[in-house]
């Protein structure tokens, strides 16, 4: 099952990604070091602000709590950043980050984009938001 999934909040709080199934879901793999990653944070940080209530957002990367907390900090973002605690699904397949999938209430995935991308984008939104009323 691609929803069996353990993750750990940057504050160590567990999160089963069994939690968001039936939502629309937007999963971003990243990592500070990663300029690509870095670049399209802003697009998805005023995305996360205009739908954080309606969409499970999951931002997941290997890298500390500390590490992460700064640059979030510095740079003023508060987006939900995970940990994996037990191996990703077999079904996001990851060969390099940014890798970025919006899945769908029924769990297809809608969009499924490897590298930087505007991600506040006026299709992006539409999308979404045709997801919703799914």
């Amino acid at each position: 099952d691609s929803y069996t999934w353990q993750l750990s909040t940057l504050k160590g709080e567990p999160y089963n990604f069994e939690a968001a199934k039936g939502n629309v879901i937007l999963i971003n793999f990243w990592a500070t070091w990663c300029p690509p990653c870095v670049a399209e944070l802003p697009s998805m940080q005023d995305l996360y602000v205009d739908y954080k209530d309606r969409v499970v957002f999951l931002f997941v990367t290997n890298e500390g709590f500390e590490t992460v907390a700064k640059f979030l900090n510095n740079k003023n973002y508060n987006l939900p950043v995970y940990n994996p605690v037990t191996e990703y699904p077999v079904f996001f397949n990851l060969k390099s980050i940014p890798r970025t999938f919006l899945i769908d209430k029924n769990g297809a995935v809608i969009i499924d984009k490897t590298g930087a991308a505007n991600w506040n984008s006026d299709l992006v939104r539409t999308t979404i938001d045709d997801l919703l009323k799914q």
